[in-house]
C-alpha cells in the first residue's frame, strides 16, 4: 500500500499560514476561487485522476496535532487566537471540483478564503508526486544523488561564497515527499553556513531548521477586490501586512502589477518598514538595479536591505547573482524545483494553482515575465493595466 503524499497539514509553505492568519483577522468572510493550470503541453492526467482524488480525500481528513500546534505557537509572529482556530481546522472536500477532460486536469477550488487558502501547495505536491509515481516508478536514484552531490560541490567549491545563503522553496513541484526530505537533510548537514532553511513547515519542525516565507501573490491580488480603490490595492495590502505583523516577516513581493508600478507605491514609509523585497518574475538584474536605485533615491542605504530571489532559480544562477550584487544589498535565494525535482531527465511539470476571483470579482497579476497568462476576464486585465500604467508583459491569476 502506497503511503499518502501528504501526512501533515504543516507539509506546506510557511506563507500559507502567515497569510491565513492575516485573513482570519482582517477578511474572514472573503470568498475566492482558484484554478489549476499545467503549462507543460501534451500532458495526459487521465491515468492519474483516481489516485489524485484519493489523495485529496485523505488530505481532507488531516488535523493538526498538539505537537504541531505547539510548534506553530512557538513562532513569535503566530497569535494565540489563530492557534485556537487551527485546533479545529480541517480542509473541506466540498470546496474542490476535480475532473479530467481529454487528458487535461480540471481543478477548481471555490469557497471562503480562510478555509481554502491551505489547499494550493499540498494539492500541487499531490499532483506532482502522483504523476511522477505513474511515469517514473523506478527512477535512477544513483543518478539523482549524483546530481545532488554536484549541487553541494558547486557551493562548497565556490571561492566567493562567504555570505551566500539559499533556502528550499521546492514543496509544490517536488518529485516526492521522501526525496524532498533527503535533499533538505543533505543541504542542512553539508552546507550549514549556506543553507538558510526551508519554506516547508513540516521539514522545518522535524529537522530543526528555520521556516522561511512571508506573502504570496494571492495576498496582494485579493486586495484588488477587498474594498480599496484599485489603484490603492497594493498600498492597502502592504499596510494590512504591517498592521498584522508589526515589523516581522518584512519581505514585500513586488511583481503583482510589475516592478515599476510597485515602486511607485513603495514610498519612504514602506521602504523603512519592510526589511526588503522579493523577486519572482522578469530579469533579476534589471529588477535589482531598479530596487537599488529606488532605495538610494529615498536616501536609504540598500546594503542593509534583503533582496530575495525566487524565480526559476538554479544554484548557478543564484551564485552569479550573489557575486554581482553582494555588498550592494543582502542577497538571499529561494530555490525550488531545481533542488527537489531534479531526478529524471525530462523537465518537471510546469504547473500552478492561481487565485482567479475574490468576492465574485476577477483578480490578476501582470507579470514581468511573458507567457503566464491566466486571467479569465480580458476586460478586467486591460483595466488593471490602465490603472497601474503598465504594459501587459504577461498576465497571471496569482502566485
Amino acid at each position: 500500500m502506497t503511503e499518502p503524499v501528504i501526512r501533515s497539514l504543516l507539509d506546506t509553505d510557511l506563507y500559507k499560514f502567515t497569510m491565513m492568519q492575516a485573513v482570519l483577522h482582517q477578511h474572514p468572510a472573503a470568498e475566492v476561487e482558484y484554478r489549476f493550470r499545467c503549462r507543460t503541453p501534451g500532458i495526459d492526467f487521465g491515468p492519474c485522476l483516481e489516485e489524485i482524488a484519493r489523495e485529496i480525500d485523505h488530505l481532507c481528513t488531516l488535523r493538526l496535532d498538539q505537537a504541531e500546534l505547539d510548534y506553530l505557537a512557538g513562532l513569535d509572529y503566530i497569535k494565540s487566537d489563530f492557534i485556537h482556530f487551527l485546533r479545529l481546522f480541517r480542509l473541506d472536500r466540498r470546496f474542490i471540483h476535480l475532473a479530467c477532460r481529454n487528458g487535461e486536469l480540471e481543478l477548481l477550488i471555490r469557497g471562503p478564503w480562510l478555509h481554502t487558502i491551505l489547499f494550493e501547495v499540498p494539492l500541487l505536491a499531490i499532483i506532482s508526486e502522483v504523476y511522477c509515481r505513474r511515469h517514473y516508478p523506478a527512477p535512477d536514484w544513483d543518478q539523482a544523488r549524483r546530481r545532488l552531490e554536484h549541487k553541494i560541490a558547486l557551493v562548497e567549491q565556490a571561492p566567493d561564497r562567504a555570505g551566500f545563503r539559499f533556502s528550499d522553496f521546492g514543496t509544490r513541484r517536488r518529485f516526492s515527499r521522501r526525496w524532498h526530505r533527503q535533499v533538505v537533510e543533505q543541504f542542512a548537514h553539508r552546507l550549514p553556513d549556506s543553507f538558510a532553511g526551508t519554506s516547508n513547515l513540516d521539514l522545518a519542525r522535524r529537522l530543526g531548521l528555520l521556516p522561511i516565507g512571508t506573502m504570496a501573490h494571492e495576498y496582494l491580488q485579493a486586495f484588488q477586490a477587498l474594498g480599496p480603490r484599485l489603484v490603492d490595492s497594493q498600498k492597502a495590502a502592504l499596510e494590512a501586512w504591517v498592521h498584522e505583523y508589526r515589523g516581522r516577516l518584512g519581505i514585500a513581493l513586488t511583481d503583482v502589477v510589475g516592478m515599476d508600478a510597485f515602486l511607485r507605491d513603495f514610498d519612504l514609509y514602506f521602504a523603512k518598514l519592510f526589511d526588503g523585497l522579493r523577486h519572482d518574475s522578469g530579469d533579476p538584474v534589471i529588477w535589482t538595479e531598479k530596487a537599488l536605485a529606488h532605495y538610494r533615491r529615498l536616501k536609504i542605504d540598500p546594503a542593509g536591505k534583503t533582496l530575495v530571489y525566487s524565480d526559476s532559480l538554479t544554484l548557478d544562477k543564484a551564485l552569479a547573482l550573489y557575486r554581482r550584487f553582494a555588498g550592494q544589498c543582502c542577497p538571499a535565494f529561494g530555490i525550488g524545483t531545481h533542488l527537489t525535482n531534479d531526478v529524471v531527465d525530462p523537465p518537471p511539470l510546469s504547473m500552478v494553482i492561481k487565485m482567479t476571483r475574490c468576492n465574485g470579482q476577477a483578480v490578476a497579476k501582470i507579470s514581468d515575465s511573458p507567457g503566464k497568462a491566466m486571467c479569465e476576464d480580458a476586460g478586467y486585465l486591460a483595466y488593471l493595466s490602465e490603472v497601474f500604467r503598465v504594459r501587459q508583459a504577461g498576465a497571471d491569476g496569482a502566485g
